[in-house]
Order: C-alpha cells, then sequence, then structure tokens
C-alpha cells in the first residue's frame, strides 16, 4: 500500500532521505548568475515595492496571499517574467513518487515560472519555484517544501533556481542533478535593506533571462 504524503509535513532531514537530495555548502550568486546594474526606473519601481510592503507590515502580520500581491508579483512583472516566452502558473499540484519507499509526496506549488516554447516541440523548462510564506514565518520553514517541488523538474533539466519567502525575506535555492540530486543556499537577501532589495531585483532579472539549460 502508497502512503501518501504532503510535502508541507516533511522536514528537511525527511526531504534529504527520501530525495536522496545532497546539501552542499553554501554559494554566491555571482557564482551562477550575471547581475545587472538596475535603471533609475527598476530604483524607483523597487523602492515603491518596499513602502507598499513596509507600511502593510507595521500594521501587522501579511498574509500569505498578500506577499504574493505587494511583493512576489510586481518584483516578476519589474524583472520581466510577465513576457513571453516565460509563462506563469499558480497552485500547480504536484505528486512525486519515492525510490525504494513505497509512498507518495503530493502537494500544491505556489508560483512556477515556465519557459514555453513557441514551437510547442522542446520540453517546457522550468525556470523559478516560489513558495511562499506570510510574515511571521521564518523562510527556512518553508525551504523542505520547496525542495521538494523543485526536485520534481530535476526529472527533465539539469538544474533549477527556486525561492522561499515571507515577503522580508527571500532565500533563493540552486538545484542540479549530475550524479546525485543536490542544492545550495544562496545568500538571504531582505526587501527592506537597500544593498539587499537591489540585489533582489538583480537576481529575478537574471534568472529570468536563463537559456533553457544551466
Amino acid at each position: 500500500m502508497t502512503l501518501i504524503v504532503e510535502a508541507s509535513s516533511l522536514s528537511l532531514n525527511d526531504v534529504h532521505r527520501f530525495l536522496k537530495l545532497e546539501k552542499l555548502s553554501n554559494a554566491s550568486f555571482t557564482d551562477f548568475l550575471s547581475l545587472e546594474p538596475l535603471s533609475e526606473f527598476e530604483q524607483q519601481d523597487l523602492l515603491r515595492i518596499r513602502s507598499d510592503f513596509e507600511r502593510y507590515l507595521n500594521a501587522g502580520k501579511i498574509s500569505e496571499g498578500l506577499v504574493k500581491l505587494l511583493t512576489i508579483a510586481p518584483l516578476m512583472r519589474l524583472a520581466g517574467f510577465y513576457d513571453v516566452p516565460i509563462r506563469l502558473t499558480m497552485e500547480d499540484s504536484i505528486a512525486i513518487a519515492v525510490e525504494d519507499e513505497d509512498r507518495r509526496i503530493t502537494g500544491r506549488m505556489d508560483i512556477l515560472a515556465i519557459n514555453s516554447p513557441q514551437n510547442n516541440i522542446a520540453p517546457l523548462f522550468w525556470v523559478l519555484i516560489i513558495e511562499t510564506k506570510n510574515s511571521a514565518i521564518e523562510v527556512s520553514e518553508g525551504l523542505p517544501q520547496l525542495l521538494t517541488y523543485a526536485f520534481k523538474s530535476l526529472n527533465q533539466q539539469p538544474s533549477v533556481w527556486g525561492l522561499v519567502t515571507n515577503g522580508l525575506r527571500y532565500q533563493f535555492v540552486y538545484l542540479r542533478c549530475d550524479q546525485q540530486p543536490t542544492y545550495q543556499l544562496m545568500p538571504l537577501l531582505n526587501l527592506n535593506e537597500s544593498p539587499g532589495a537591489t540585489e533582489l531585483l538583480q537576481v529575478f532579472k537574471s534568472v529570468c533571462k536563463l537559456p533553457n539549460f544551466q
């Protein structure tokens, strides 16, 4: 009998054991991405995003839905994720059969950015998987879910980027599969700090421009 397990109930140890996913030492963004300077328009738009979020945060806890609306949606628009050939999907269901275990891990991804080929012949390429939490939850609590969902893409592509955020803090993760699936954590970024906010948008833009291989 197959045991159904919700991804939201997994710990990091569970993810490592069930998916044979190995954590490597932390890395920097510039190990994998080219970060370009922001334009004056981008800096001003980023400042508005920060101000809107701070106003809501000062009033109390921000729900997961509002985190998406106030930060993720405008940041992705500004970074180019709304443009062709990128296609966004939300609340996509996912199921992973665990090797050597009579269990199946299921869950729903919050946001998935796909590079969708215009000829409908090439395979879909997962660009970025995002897991959002409300502002009162530490981003580390969403890491097992994010890793589980991102792991699914390694069946069809060599690597993928993931992000877990509570609106204030942003934890990017880089997953790849050579002989064994691995992941690396990137520096934690804070939207309310100017250097962190600038680097956050730079990372979004760079990930958006990645070709269908990494």
